[in-house]
């Protein structure tokens, strides 16, 4: 028997993002089932079945079924939450705040009540203010909420880095830390390839033009598809952290969580590298910044402050 065999993965909002998370999981067979959550039923029962035949295909025992409401989606470890507003040409990440608070604020409401002991994964933009909505509304403790940006702000970063080098993929780690957005922190200081520093490999010109371009990574494939946003960097990296809390692998990945006196900050989240086990973020590294670097995280928790704030004058947590 497969040890993780009675693992159960929900995923609400089964478009691009949540479809592909649910099909890297299924060929990995990480879990038992996967249920996928839409309004959209039909669409998400045709996505379940198709996936259902591929995991047959690769002889995976792994299961998709769909929650026609919430109250299916029970007794899950792990909930992905996806579900909003897609980013479109032209619009900021904030411009979705109102709209997909409300949307995450149902959710999380709905996952307390039908899968009380799961651990949250959001992915729903703005991700660290989404973030914020759903550890308030789900009223569950901060290690069992986080959000997926780092791993993707990262893998960005060193895909960019790779194409500058023209060598060294696979052996490339780059971190970023703060909000996912115009306001994340690259620390090139804190990026290698196979070991040896990145500074020793690029000038710094060449590194600010690939920490430009990692900070405007999303905006640059919106620009591109122009109907929708990148979806196979944003789900591998989310199924990663899955796979991290269904393995209990207690690995070190940057993940938006809440801050509580972590950094000098409280009661915001922001990117920072946690270890992530069964019981979601197990540990909070603090990592020596330097002048600059805490500049850049404190614009970056200034600007999820603001955020919260907007949402805090809009009375929105209040109408319990």
């Amino acid at each position: 028997m497969h040890k993780n065999s009675g693992k159960r993965v929900g995923i609400v909002g089964a478009g691009n993002v949540g479809a592909t998370v649910a099909y890297s999981l299924a060929m990995q067979g990480s879990c038992h089932e996967i249920i996928l959550r839409d309004n959209k039923v039909d669409i998400a029962k045709g996505k379940a079945l198709d996936m259902s035949q591929a995991a047959s295909a690769i002889r995976s025992h792994t299961v998709v079924k769909v929650a026609e409401d919430m109250s299916q989606l029970v007794d899950c470890d792990v909930v992905v939450v996806t579900a909003g507003s897609p980013r479109l040409p032209g619009m900021s990440r904030d411009d979705l705040l109102m709209t997909n608070a409300k949307i995450t604020k149902e959710v999380a409401q709905g996952i307390a009540k039908y899968s009380p002991n799961a651990i949250i994964i959001m992915v729903s933009n703005p991700l660290d203010a989404m973030t914020y909505v759903a550890l308030r509304e789900s009223g569950f403790e901060a290690n069992r909420v986080v959000g997926m940006a780092g791993i993707l702000d990262s893998s960005r970063m060193a895909s960019f880095i790779q194409e500058k080098l023209g060598y060294g993929g696979g052996q490339i780690r780059a971190s970023v830390m703060g909000g996912h957005g115009d306001d994340m922190v690259p620390l090139p200081r804190y990026s290698t390839v196979a070991g040896v520093p990145l500074s020793d490999l690029l000038s710094q010109e060449e590194i600010d033009e690939v920490v430009e371009r990692t900070r405007h990574g999303g905006a640059e494939i919106v620009g591109y598809l122009k109907t929708g946003s990148a979806y196979y960097a944003p789900a591998k990296s989310t199924s990663i952290m899955v796979e991290a809390i269904l393995k209990d692998t207690k690995q070190i990945h940057p993940c938006a969580v809440y801050l509580d006196g972590e950094y000098g900050y409280k009661d915001v989240v922001s990117g920072v590298p946690v270890m992530l086990g069964a019981n979601g973020v197990e540990k909070i590294i603090e990592v020596t910044l330097n002048d600059k670097e805490k500049a850049m995280f404190k614009q970056s928790c200034d600007s999820v402050k603001k955020l919260i704030d907007t949402l805090n004058k809009n009375n929105f947590f209040e109408d319990q």
